[in-house]
């Protein structure tokens, strides 16, 4: 059986691009290697993202924007669930969007980012580790349009400001017997165009296989794990799978530590239409394939449905 792609996106993307590009169709995940955010960078933002999770929770708290849908600052735990399950998450996460300029067309979609007054250099690091991220996110998107037979820049205009968020994520540990292979984040798909996952080489993170079997991700130190999101399967009629994911909880004394971890959910520019590629609707059945959708109203869709709108 073949496996997940990992791949140096360093070389040639007209080498890459068919291993993964096969990996997404077949796991709708591929680990990304040579990525280009400088290992420094990443090392500083894991620093400021614990240093801001171990503030009071008074403090934290004063951040979380009600009504706001979590885009943006302090989402306490308990808040978000996946869609269709019973319980909340155990996790607390904050979110930094894109910083637009005053009076840009799409501000209406993307509201200010928040910064904590508490943690220094907090702003400087994360706007630089989003810029990072959406140079790394653009070549993986230029190794899929090879993939598909499209222009290998074709998706730089659907992305631009994009209505893109970073999450620093802090799962706090657990206690008890129960503790080890518990589960952090339940079952979910993600609803964006991509996400890049840095932080993801502590084990846990598992897809369910096109057969139903949780299968681990396993990533090298500093790699990415990026994965297809809803938005991205749609627009190619299923051919990329948006594949249900999880976090469970390792084994051993792993499982008694804080988890941290940095998603990078990349979008679609808000009035950016999806509709079906071309290339992906069957000549024999012309009809199957989704209907077009702003990606802005895609996103509140599914957002109503795990609580965050």
């Amino acid at each position: 059986m073949s496996d997940i792609a990992s791949v140096s996106i360093a070389r040639p993307l007209s080498e890459v691009s068919e291993e993964i590009g096969r990996s997404f169709e077949e796991y709708g995940f591929a680990v990304i290697r040579d990525h280009g955010i400088p290992a420094d960078l990443i090392a500083r933002a894991e620093e400021l993202s614990e240093a801001f999770f171990a503030l009071p929770d008074a403090v934290k708290r004063a951040y979380h924007v009600p009504g706001g849908g979590g885009a943006r600052g302090y989402t306490p735990f308990g808040t978000e669930k996946a869609k269709d399950a019973d319980v909340h998450d155990l996790k607390e996460f904050w979110h930094v969007g894109r910083s637009l300029p005053e009076g840009h067309p799409l501000s209406e979609f993307m509201a200010p980012n928040l910064w904590p007054a508490e943690i220094d250099g907090f702003e400087e690091t994360f706007e630089a580790l989003f810029a990072a991220f959406e140079l790394a996110g653009a070549r993986v998107l230029e190794a899929i349009a090879l993939h598909l037979g499209l222009e290998r820049t074709w998706f730089a205009p659907t992305v631009e400001d994009g209505n893109s968020v970073m999450r620093l994520l802090h799962y706090p540990p657990l206690t008890g017997a129960d503790a080890e292979g518990a589960i952090r984040a339940a079952a979910h798909g993600d609803i964006n165009t991509i996400t890049l996952l840095l932080g993801a080489e502590e084990a846990g993170l598992e897809l369910l296989t096109a057969s139903g079997e949780w299968k681990a991700i396993d990533a090298s130190e500093g790699a990415l794990v990026v994965n297809i999101g809803d938005m991205l399967e749609r627009l190619t009629n299923g051919k990329l799978r948006s594949t249900t994911h999880r976090v469970v909880n390792p084994r051993g004394e792993a499982a008694y530590r804080s988890r941290y971890s940095m998603p990078f959910f990349l979008h679609f520019r808000p009035d950016f239409t999806i509709e079906t590629l071309e290339s992906c609707i069957d000549p024999d059945a012309p009809e199957d394939h989704p209907e077009p959708i702003s990606s802005h109203d895609f996103l509140m869709q599914r957002l109503r449905e795990i609580n965050l709108a």
